[in-house]
């Protein structure tokens, strides 16, 4: 078995097609599709089930995929320790930031962070909060912006901002005149709601059913200047951090505190047993020394 081998069998396991996989890959369809039966016929195990439309795994292949993923996290572990001996100004960093989130907060302190670090890269990914969370376990990502809670055990947490939800509707809406609401009132209305890959979807979802009912959810998406548009076209009410709510300046839009009161707390997470590179070290140590003023929003450290 050769790493090259895991390699392109995890590229073929993340696009789910060979073809989309031969192309990232920059190898022939059938050499990669010839590489691929020659891993199987090693293993003596079908890893793909193969159709017209794409390539699935097997429970054989999600188990080679599951400890391919550690391989190469330890290699990549292996790599940056040994970097780390000879090069303490250069480096990269494998950033996950959620789009609302890496939007709000990070351009200012990224590019601030480039000027005072020209040589270390950073590489930034952009996930939906859950997905940053499980790609830094996974050893994809060194680092991330996740949504908290977290569990503890597995990530260390470095708290970076705390804030309340907020209640959007329009300004003719029979709750406009409301200074708070109980989410208990939205019952039968519509919402403008999250894509199921953002914390935010689950952290919303868990306070209704604790309420009592269901979201009746109209429309999901993950870009919130649409949602508050929608909004302010009277299509339905969202909820969004307090963060974006300073953003949205439509007129046609109310904003109000709603209870229960519900958190959005943001934190910088690393895995706790995966090795952090000078350049991770670099970075979480800048974040925590740059003031909130410098930052322009509302970082706790």
């Amino acid at each position: 078995m050769e790493i090259r081998q895991l390699k392109y069998f995890l590229t073929i396991a993340k696009c789910k097609s060979i073809t989309k996989a031969a192309e990232i890959l920059h190898v022939s369809q059938p050499a990669l599709s010839k590489m691929m039966k020659g891993l199987e016929d090693e293993l003596g195990m079908t890893l793909l089930l193969r159709s017209n439309k794409s390539n699935e795994l097997t429970d054989a292949g999600e188990i080679v995929m599951e400890y391919a993923q550690k391989i190469f996290s330890e290699i990549d572990n292996m790599t940056t320790t040994l970097n780390d001996l000879t090069n303490l100004e250069r480096g990269e960093i494998k950033i996950g930031l959620p789009p609302i989130i890496g939007s709000l907060f990070f351009p200012n302190i990224m590019a601030d962070f480039h000027k005072k670090y020209p040589n270390i890269k950073m590489n930034v990914t952009e996930y939906g909060a859950a997905k940053v969370v499980k790609s830094v376990e996974d050893g994809e990502l060194d680092l991330g912006v996740a949504v908290l809670p977290v569990d503890g055990r597995i990530y260390n947490i470095y708290p970076i901002v705390e804030e309340q939800m907020k209640l959007l509707v329009h300004h003719e809406h029979a709750l406009a005149s409301s200074k708070k609401v109980h989410l208990k009132e939205l019952r039968d209305e519509e919402l403008i709601f999250y894509h199921e890959d953002f914390a935010l979807h689950d952290i919303m979802w868990k306070k209704f059913i604790q309420i009592g009912f269901e979201p009746n959810i109209l429309f999901k998406s993950s870009q919130w200047d649409l949602m508050s548009e929608m909004v302010a076209a009277n299509l339905g009410v969202t909820i969004l951090p307090e963060s974006i709510c300073n953003r949205v300046t439509n007129e046609r839009i109310r904003i109000m505190d709603f209870v229960p009161i519900t958190p959005w707390n943001l934190a910088v997470i690393t895995k706790k047993d995966k090795y952090l590179s000078y350049a991770g070290r670099t970075f979480i140590d800048y974040i925590s020394n740059h003031s909130s003023t410098r930052i322009g929003y509302n970082f706790k450290l």
